[in-house]
């Protein structure tokens, strides 16, 4: 990986089309971006090697394989030392079916967010966290009923304006 680039509002406009499209053709994101192929085709693969970009991948709509159930789950831990913590992290890493975990200030620890096959299932691996030992104090889960809508994507060019 490269050392940070200075991004101009061409770069930020390639990464804004890229991560809502990331199957775009490089033709295709020239056009969109106001660039000819090739100039458009380096700074993608510049913005690869300094690392802005991470990966690409496909956005599946689970509601087609089959129901399940999305739950946030704040947790408290017992404990405020800096190895509770990675212990902590750990351990909640190798669940799958927790897709996101956030470290948060406020009345609680850690937000996470659960993708699981129904109510049973979450309770089965919270009940194996709880097992685990590894400083959970108290935790509240919130089911969600329904998403109107998921963004998929950062709005790039308006958290960072370029400047000129």
């Amino acid at each position: 990986m490269v050392g940070p680039l200075k991004l101009d509002r061409l770069d930020l406009r390639i990464l804004s089309q890229l991560q809502k499209n990331g199957r775009i053709t490089n033709v295709d994101l020239a056009d969109a971006v106001g660039l000819s192929p090739s100039p458009c085709l380096i700074r993608v693969k510049r913005l690869e090697q300094a690392g802005y970009i991470a990966g690409y991948g496909a956005q599946l709509r689970l509601e087609k394989l089959g129901d399940t159930l999305t739950v946030f789950t704040e947790v408290t831990l017992s404990d405020h030392h800096r190895e509770d913590f990675v212990r902590f992290e750990a351990a909640i890493r190798e669940i799958d079916e927790i897709i996101e975990c956030h470290l948060v200030s406020g009345g609680y620890d850690y937000l996470l967010k659960f993708t699981t096959r129904g109510v049973n299932h979450y309770q089965s691996i919270v009940e194996d966290l709880l097992e685990r030992n590894i400083g959970i104090e108290k935790y509240f889960s919130f089911i969600v009923i329904k998403s109107p809508f998921i963004k998929n994507h950062y709005p790039i060019e308006r958290l960072f304006p370029p400047t000129l």
